[in-house]
C-alpha cells in the first residue's frame, strides 16, 4: 500500500487540535514485521519519541488512524500493530506479541521511517484501548511467560481499559487485584475513561466497559505519578475513526452506548495523550495540569484527578 499523508493545520500549543508536524502513514509488508503494523510518523527532520498503541477487542488497527495522525502531528511516532484477526477470551498471547514487537523496534522501525526521522526509544510509551488497555497494563506488570522484554517503557496509557466481562469475570491474564495502589509500574500512568462505557446500549448487549473491571478500577490501583480523565457524555468506541469500514466497522456503531459524534471524544483522547507525553517526555506539565473541568477540553469532564 502506498503511504498517505495528512497536512498539519493547527498549532503545537493546542493539544486538542492537529499539531504543527505533517504526518505520513507507512504500512510495511506483513511478512517482514512480527505482526502487521501501521506506522504514523512526522515528516520533518528530527528525533521523536515512540508510542505503541494497541487496538481494542476484535477491532482493526486502521480504526485508530485519525487518532494516530493527531498524536503524530505533535511530534511522536505511533506504532499500531494488528495483534490478531480472531481471538478468544485469553489475552496472554497478545501480551507476548506486544513484547516481541517492542523487541523488534531497535532493529526494525528505522527501516520504515523517512531517512530524516529518527525514533527515540529512550522515550518509549505504551498505550492501549479497551482490551488493548488490559494488554498494555499486563505487559507493564511483566505478565510474560515466554518472552523477555528488552526495552523499557517510560509511560503507560489506558484508554477506557477493560479487564473482563464483569466483576468476578476477569479474563486471563488477570490485571486488576482490587487492592488500591497495588500497581508497582515504576512509570507515570494515565487512565482515560468514557462516562457511557458502563451503560448498556440496550437489553440485548452488555455494557462495553462494565463497572467493576473498567477505568475506575484501573486508576484506583495506580501509584504516583498518575492522572485520570473521564469524558461524561461519550462511549467506549467514540475515539475511533468517523468511518470504520466493513462488518466490524459497522458494529462499532451498534454494540456500545455512544455519544452524539466521535470527533469531540477523539480530539479529547488525542489531546490528553499529547499533553501527558509532553509532560513526561518533554518536561512541560502546563498542558497536562491545565486540563480540567473549566470548559477548555472538547468534551465535558465527569472526572479529572491527579496523583503527582
Amino acid at each position: 500500500m502506498a503511504p498517505s499523508s495528512v497536512a498539519a493545520v493547527g498549532s503545537e500549543t493546542e493539544v486538542f487540535a492537529i499539531g504543527k508536524h505533517e504526518t505520513k502513514l507507512v504500512k510495511p509488508e506483513d511478512e517482514i514485521t512480527p505482526k502487521p503494523l501501521l506506522i504514523f510518523t512526522p515528516l520533518e527532520e528530527g528525533e521523536f519519541p515512540v508510542l505503541v498503541l494497541l487496538h481494542g477487542y476484535l477491532l482493526y488497527n486502521s480504526f485508530y488512524s485519525q487518532l494516530s495522525h493527531h498524536i503524530a502531528s505533535h511530534g511522536f511516532i505511533i506504532v499500531v500493530p494488528q495483534l490478531y484477526s480472531v481471538t478468544g477470551a485469553d489475552a496472554t498471547k497478545e501480551v507476548e506479541c506486544v513484547a516481541e514487537i517492542t523487541n523488534w523496534l531497535p532493529e526494525g522501525l528505522q527501516k520504515f521511517l523517512p531517512s530524516q526521522v529518527k525514533p527515540n526509544l529512550r522515550k518509549l510509551g505504551l498505550a492501549g484501548h479497551s482490551r488493548g488497555g488490559k494488554v498494555a497494563f499486563a505487559l507493564a506488570l511483566n505478565k510474560l511467560i515466554n518472552t523477555k522484554l528488552n526495552l523499557k517503557f517510560s509511560a503507560l496509557i489506558g484508554i477506557d481499559p477493560v479487564d473482563g466481562m464483569d466483576t468476578g469475570k476477569q479474563t486471563p491474564p488477570k490485571v486488576l487485584t482490587y487492592v488500591p495502589h497495588s500497581f508497582n509500574l515504576e512509570m507515570p500512568v494515565m487512565v482515560i475513561g468514557s462516562g457511557l462505557g458502563e451503560v448498556r446500549k440496550n437489553l440485548l448487549f452488555p455494557a462495553c466497559a462494565p463497572k467493576g473491571v473498567n477505568h475506575e478500577n484501573f486508576y484506583s490501583e495506580c501509584c504516583k505519578p498518575a492522572c485520570y480523565f473521564v469524558a461524561k457524555d461519550y462511549g467506549h468506541l467514540d475515539m475511533l475513526d468517523d468511518e470504520t469500514k466493513g462488518i466490524r466497522g459497522k458494529t462499532t456503531h451498534c454494540l456500545c452506548k455512544n455519544g452524539k459524534s466521535r470527533e469531540p471524544m477523539r480530539r479529547f483522547v488525542g489531546g490528553v495523550v499529547v499533553a501527558f507525553l509532553k509532560a513526561y517526555f518533554g518536561g512541560d506539565f502546563s498542558y497536562l495540569t491545565g486540563i480540567n473541568d473549566d470548559g477548555s477540553a472538547p468534551v465535558l469532564l465527569q472526572k479529572a484527578d491527579f496523583m503527582l
